[in-house]
């Protein structure tokens, strides 16, 4: 990330997300389908669509952190995920996910290219 973030036309955006949980549709990438709480149990599902036509292929990360730490409560890798702009990943998966502790949580979807570019994007939700 570092070495992406030094090239001039990038720039790190960890701004959190709307209360719909999902970016402008101006940004690469959007998390589709996050609520904002869940109840203890209830599958966390969600895709995730790209915006931006440079990326073509390229393997998608889900990783899910208690709100403010680096300990990783679950992560789920959708390799080789060949797309058009405007589709929606996984293809041909699903991520749902059960996390079993109230709290507040941070999901994170990392999109790694063949080039090894990559571009993420965050949301917030809570676990009652």
């Amino acid at each position: 990330m570092a070495d992406t973030l030094q090239k001039p036309d990038r720039e790190l955006n960890m701004w959190p997300m709307s209360s719909q949980n999902s970016i402008s549709h101006n940004s690469p990438i959007q998390i589709i389908g996050l609520l904002t709480h869940y109840s203890v149990s209830e599958p966390i599902e969600i895709q995730v669509k790209i915006n931006d036509v440079s990326y073509s292929c390229g393997d998608l990360y889900i990783t899910i952190y208690p709100d403010g730490k680096s300990d990783a409560v679950t992560q789920a890798g959708f390799f080789n995920q060949c797309f058009k702009n405007g589709n929606l990943l996984p293809i041909d998966d699903t991520f749902s996910k059960i996390i079993n502790t109230p709290g507040s949580y941070q999901i994170v979807a990392d999109l790694v290219s063949k080039d090894l570019l990559n571009i993420s994007t965050t949301g917030i939700f809570t676990i009652k």
